[in-house]
């Protein structure tokens, strides 16, 4: 992760906020007194970690009533919600009151589509601020500082999906911490009503809590309430107080409150404080807020008959759906299918490989229709390949040969609702293909909504396909509330009251306005609009709305006043006087990011792209397009928060304070420069830009790249065997350590070649008793009869006796023996449904001289390094890839210059490494032949004639 992101995620995790308090008046740690004793496990901290880790490795455990030297002092979280817009502040403040470092795991969680708009850290008197700047120009900033030896560290934010944040932190004795994390976001009308949602999870008591929301509405408030908070718990702790046109929410529970019970220590805050309201509406044509050279129109009309709609849904039965995803998915659609109405028509297509139909043309929402839809459903057994092209083109055929025929209501709405959890496997295979055959073939008058169930699903590939054909997409969490997912989704979506809304504002003054034009409006939510104007020349805005109702055409004018809002903001300290120009910019990037990822030509994404920087960073948001550089106030110390290359399913980063590194943190050559996943140190020895340390490493499938220190070269050569294979790679019985790796096959074959790659490694200590299998799916240590399993979501070190090993999430394995030796194990994640590509995983070895003269093994054998001579280069086939001849082992043999990649530095796209290519693999540079190295078992030493 990067610094930034770190901090971001720190911030986030504490979810401290600002309260009512100036800041200026806030308490200092002193303040509070002297710490009582607090949970072991707060924060997630890697201090609770090391508890378990003396258990499995015999050390005595602490008493259970230790006092944790890690005091959480203060926990604050502010929000204020001024008509829709809301900004909240995050703040937590940290001690560490013991003798020796403590090891901190933070999560935290922001809403998806926020925007980052600030953040800060002070440690130990040291203050970072922050500034958005163009992300080139802020990547170039953090290569200066860490150029100089300064400090430099990474924070990474998933730019519009910042979600889930994770972080490691290490404290020095003493040490103390502040982190304020500043974001905005938007309140969308759903189902009647606006949620705000804080994600309280501080993960220990607090000394000091206090969570505020505060919310002015001018249109008025209608009702607000708060949902039973962490499963009762705090049933009557939260107190309301409202107003016509604001209510305040406070949650300040004591310590004493805070606990699980009378005598735990563990806290009861770790979940969701919710605030649910509505607005009052007494106007048809909506509100028009006008203040400060910008506006905002609110459009949500009640009491209207509802709309005939034409609905088909197509339903993903592959058998990736297979369990409780098609359990869940058979539940909600009966649900919904019992919500039509009589005046709808419908039909379902479901498919695989195949497509089926459960009828071939709409039929009328009967109680008979709707019973045979359902057993139909009830009896899909899921299997085969995934086909989206051919099953969205036949329900686009389905709806228009029903339009051409006459079969549909004039003023009815028709939609198609995809339900999917993968990327197509078989036909078209080609996303761009797809959504070029659905945007030529679906009417104008059809609306494409797409869920994507499960976490491996391509969400980008729907969004895409379903922004392009006026309706959206939303990801659906495969878990049991399935169906309730499913379900609520469709409810925002199954009472159209409009078609073809349309809003204008004739007045010259009035410019960059927003989208203005909808394709439909549904019951519960609310079309809103913004724009600027020039407070010189009006003093009132006109509006005109036009839209079809189920009854007529209607037409519906508002106008919006000056002096109204500017006096009722002037009354209130929490309003926010710049609601209305956030929420313009807000629309207004959201709209151009939107744009530039359906751009036609390169040049207009460019134009798109232009527009939407100069925006994000006048308003000063974290967007794809800026980051946002720490520095601290002498401006020779930096951080970033950047957006990443990837989208990864959740960021990790460390960030470490203090001169002392923590046991298990991953040594250098592992990870030998900052990457996303490894942050650099705040306060630590210099930090010089380096070329890669050298390894011998084996990647992808498998490449093996054997660096030879004294001649300072790269020699190549892959190994063609077959999935199971069990390779020897380092076989050292006098130490008694043996390194091994099985292969795992692709999942068919590419041309005439079956790839194969590394799906598990096994590590083996003799002499420590210990045993350590890395797979793609979990790591698992051994030692005598006592095992621990880690998965790759794990971030935290386990020591057994000499053997110490890291666990980077979802990155790294680094294994290190006594200080001696040290091995580090990559992970290479591909898209679960991939047609071709596995999970694999890539080994990294340092040259050492620890190894008895006696090890072998396809690595082991070049610790003794051999004596190569690579001469007479000449010109190969190939005009990028010279030939030469090499003299090794008493050897001659052609060798063909060439590239591998080392991934340490970026897990994606890797490093190109020089390097002599062996053929026929590593004939005549190994010793003997590759079968010679298979061994039967996992943790098996090498059998040598």
């Amino acid at each position: 992760m990067d610094v930034l992101a770190c901090l971001l995620l720190w911030g986030l995790l504490s979810q401290a906020l600002a309260s009512e308090t100036p800041r200026d008046e806030l308490p200092d740690f002193a303040e509070y007194g002297e710490p009582e004793e607090l949970a072991p496990g707060g924060f997630r901290f890697v201090a609770e970690k090391q508890r378990q880790q003396r258990s499995v490795s015999g050390e005595p455990e602490e008493a259970e009533d230790d006092a944790d030297p890690l005091t959480l002092y203060s926990y604050k979280v502010q929000s204020t919600i001024t008509s829709r817009v809301a900004h909240t502040v995050i703040e937590a403040r940290l001690v560490n009151n013991g003798p020796q470092p403590q090891d901190a795991t933070f999560e935290v969680q922001i809403p998806r589509g926020a925007f980052l708009s600030n953040f800060s850290m002070t440690v130990d008197g040291v203050t970072f601020t922050s500034s958005v700047k163009e992300k080139t120009v802020a990547r170039a900033l953090y290569s200066q500082a860490r150029a100089k030896g300064k400090t430099a560290g990474l924070v990474r934010s998933r730019a519009l999906d910042m979600e889930h944040f994770n972080t490691e932190v290490t404290l020095g004795p003493g040490a103390k911490v502040q982190f304020e994390l500043q974001y905005q976001e938007v309140k969308w009308r759903k189902l009647s009503n606006y949620e705000h949602r804080l994600h309280l999870q501080p993960g220990r008591l607090a000394k000091h809590m206090q969570v505020d929301v505060w919310i002015i509405e001018p249109q008025g408030i209608q009702f607000l309430h708060v949902p039973d908070t962490f499963d009762g718990h705090f049933a009557g702790i939260p107190v309301i107080s409202k107003g016509q046109q604001k209510a305040h929410v406070a949650f300040r529970p004591t310590v004493a409150q805070q606990r699980k019970c009378p005598s735990c220590a563990e806290t009861a805050v770790d979940g969701e404080l919710v605030v649910v309201y509505d607005v009052s509406r007494e106007e048809k044509a909506g509100e028009l807020q006008v203040f400060n050279g910008y506006f905002v129109h609110f459009f949500a009309p009640e009491n209207m008959d509802p709309i005939p709609k034409n609905i088909l849904f197509v339903i993903d039965v592959s058998g990736s759906m297979w369990g409780i995803k098609m359990k869940q998915t058979v539940e909600a659609m009966k649900t919904i299918l019992d919500d039509l109405r009589a005046e709808d028509r419908f039909s379902v297509v479901d498919f695989n490989h195949n497509i089926r139909t459960w009828r071939s043309d709409l039929v009328p929402a009967t109680k008979m229709q709707v019973a045979d839809a359902k057993k139909y459903i009830e009896k899909i057994q899921p299997s085969g390949g995934t086909n989206i092209n051919e099953a969205l083109l036949r329900a686009i055929f389905i709806l228009s040969e029903a339009s051409s025929l006459g079969l549909l209501e004039p003023s009815s709405v028709s939609l198609i609702i995809l339900v999917s959890d993968g990327d197509p496997t078989v036909g078209e295979l080609k996303l761009s293909k797809i959504q070029r055959n659905v945007k030529q073939n679906i009417p104008d008058n059809v609306s494409l909504f797409s869920l994507g169930i499960g976490f491996d699903v391509d969400y980008d590939f729907l969004k895409r396909l379903s922004n392009e054909n006026r309706g959206i997409a939303q990801r659906i969490y495969g878990n049991q509330e399935t169906a309730s997912q499913l379900k609520k989704f469709y409810n925002q979506v199954s009472t159209p009251l409009l078609r073809n809304v349309q809003f204008n504002y004739p007045q010259t003054a009035v410019t960059d306005v927003t989208q203005n034009s909808f394709h439909n409006y549904f019951s519960g939510s609310e079309i809103v609009v913004a724009g600027k104007f020039d407070p010189n020349k009006l003093e009132q805005i006109q509006s005109f709305v036009t839209a079809t109702s189920a009854n007529t055409d209607l037409v519906l004018e508002t106008l919006g006043q000056m002096e109204d809002l500017e006096d009722f903001l002037s009354k209130d300290k929490h309003a926010d006087p710049d609601f209305t120009k956030k929420l313009w910019a807000y629309l207004t990037i959201n709209q151009l990011l939107a744009e530039r990822s359906l751009a036609p030509t390169a040049a207009a994404k460019r134009a798109i792209t232009r527009q939407a920087l100069q925006m994000s960073l006048e308003h000063h948001i974290v967007t794809p397009l800026t980051a946002l550089v720490m520095e601290s106030e002498a401006g020779d110390e930096r951080m970033l928060a950047d957006s990443p290359p990837q989208d990864p399913s959740c960021c990790s980063g460390a960030l470490y304070y203090g001169s002392k590194v923590a046991p298990g943190s991953i040594p250098s050559w592992a990870s030998p420069s900052p990457t996303p996943m490894v942050p650099m140190p705040v306060k630590s020895a210099p930090v010089v830009e380096m070329t890669p340390p050298h390894v011998m490493r084996v990647e992808n499938d498998p490449h093996f790249i054997i660096y030879l220190p004294k001649s300072q070269k790269n020699i190549c050569f892959n190994i063609d065997s077959e999935p199971g294979k069990i390779l020897s790679l380092v076989s050292d019985p006098e130490s008694g350590i043996s390194v091994n790796g099985q292969l795992v096959g692709a999942k068919r074959r590419e041309r005439e070649k079956l790839s194969t790659y590394f799906g598990k490694l096994g590590f083996y200590f003799r002499h420590e008793d210990t045993r350590l299998e890395v797979s793609t799916e979990a790591i698992t240590l051994s030692r005598g009869p006592r095992t621990s399993v880690l998965s790759w979501s794990d971030t935290a070190h386990i020591s057994f006796q000499r053997v110490l090993v890291t666990v980077k999430r979802e990155s790294t394995v680094t294994i290190s023996l006594g200080g001696d030796m040290s091995f580090s194990v990559l992970l290479h994640r591909v898209w679960k449904k991939h047609p071709i590509n596995v999970d694999f995983l890539g080994i990294y070895i340092p040259p050492t001289d620890k190894f008895s003269p006696k090890a072998h093994g396809l690595l082991g054998q070049f610790m003794r390094e051999p004596a190569i001579r690579i001469f007479n280069e000449r010109p190969g086939k190939d005009p990028a890839k010279p030939e030469a001849s090499m003299e090794v082992k008493g050897h001659k043999l052609s060798v063909t210059r060439g590239w591998q990649k080392d991934y340490r530095t970026d897990v994606v796209l890797g490093t190109d490494v020089p390097c002599w290519f062996v053929h026929n693999s590593g004939k005549g540079f190994i010793d003997g032949q590759y079968k010679d190295y298979f061994v039967p078992r996992l943790y098996s030493f090498l059998q040598r004639p």
